[in-house]
């Protein structure tokens, strides 16, 4: 008899174990009399009847089952075994790591922004955290259906909400559409508080969720990159010269076309708008220094008093009783023009 019960017997293990796996379900066999259920480090053992949960075992080793796990079970210890007759359950092994998963955006996301109509083209990437949290809600929702469950099936699920929550959280977080990483932890703690909701109905608790970058489309990025090289946040029209400057001097901007037309239009205007800020300048500067001459010739004048020989005797005075410049005989005033003969 001891022949025949050691060729019934089995071991309950998982098989086809993966990294990967979240759960595989050992089933459609019967259980003999002398089985042994094998359970390794970081995996957990549900027996299940009909769908329903007889047990958990979270202790690794090795276990007879007859022993050892059918006293344990809720409807099924006081299951006998036979000669020849067997349990027919199901094992469903979970796989208790936590899972980092990396993602990205595989399109660019559309985010509304009053700077541009059509929205923010962005893209981002960066990675989650998951483990299962609810035998129970996973067995009713997905076990019940599957014969195993993989970290990618998970992914699939998530990314394909992810790109709605980066539409709202960036437009709730997002302060800086041009600096979004400043606000990555915001962003990201909010995105994991939706995706926890979600994956709780079918038992996975999201543990973690970092957004590692956010990427612009080039045309957008090579402007941030210029604007502040040339620390011109806010200056259009500081960014327009110096962009209309690299054009030309780079050769994208030449030949008789429009553009090279409004190249030098610009350039012709910026070049005249100096020249006429410098002449107002030279104009304000002259006009000062007469002022002050006069000031002084007035102030020489009244300290000549009657010393000076007045034009009424027909002498010329030696000084311009106007400005007080010292005159050398001459019937005008070299520095006002002042009659003096």
């Amino acid at each position: 008899m001891g022949f025949f019960r050691n060729q019934f017997s089995n071991v309950v293990e998982w098989e086809e174990f993966r990294d990967d796996m979240i759960f595989w379900k050992w089933s459609n066999r019967e259980i003999k009399k002398g089985s042994k259920l094998i359970i390794r480090a970081g995996q957990d053992a549900i027996f299940l009847n009909n769908g329903k949960v007889e047990g958990i075992f979270e202790d690794e080793g090795s276990f007879n089952i007859d022993s050892e796990i059918i006293p344990f079970l809720s409807t099924l210890k006081g299951f006998k075994f036979g000669f020849n007759s067997g349990m027919r359950v199901e094992v469903l092994f979970v796989n208790t790591k936590e899972f980092t998963v990396r993602w990205g955006t595989q399109s660019p996301v559309l985010i509304p922004t009053p700077q541009l109509p059509g929205g923010m083209p962005i893209r981002a990437n960066g990675t989650f955290n998951f483990k299962v949290s609810d035998y129970v809600t996973l067995i009713d929702k997905v076990a019940g259906i599957k014969q195993s469950y993989l970290v990618e099936d998970v992914k699939i699920r998530i990314t394909s909400v992810l790109d709605q929550l980066l539409m709202k959280w960036i437009s709730r977080e997002g302060k800086d559409m041009f600096n979004l990483q400043a606000n990555a932890s915001d962003i990201a703690r909010g995105i994991q508080e939706d995706l926890d909701m979600q994956m709780m109905d079918i038992g996975i608790g999201i543990t973690g969720f970092q957004v590692m970058s956010f990427n612009y489309p080039q045309e957008i990025q090579d402007m941030i990159t210029k604007t502040a090289s040339h620390e011109m946040i806010g200056n259009l029209q500081k960014y327009q010269q110096v962009s209309m400057t690299d054009g030309i001097s780079s050769g994208k901007v030449q030949g008789g076309g429009a553009a090279s037309d409004m190249a030098g239009m610009m350039m012709g205007m910026n070049m005249a708008n100096e020249m006429l800020k410098n002449m107002n300048q030279n104009n304000q500067g002259s006009n000062h220094a007469n002022q002050s001459s006069q000031n002084q010739g007035q102030q020489q004048n009244s300290n000549a008093g009657s010393s000076q020989p007045s034009s009424g005797d027909g002498k010329k005075p030696n000084f311009c009783p106007n400005c007080g410049a010292k005159n050398e005989g001459a019937n005008f005033c070299p520095n006002c023009g002042q009659k003096l003969a």
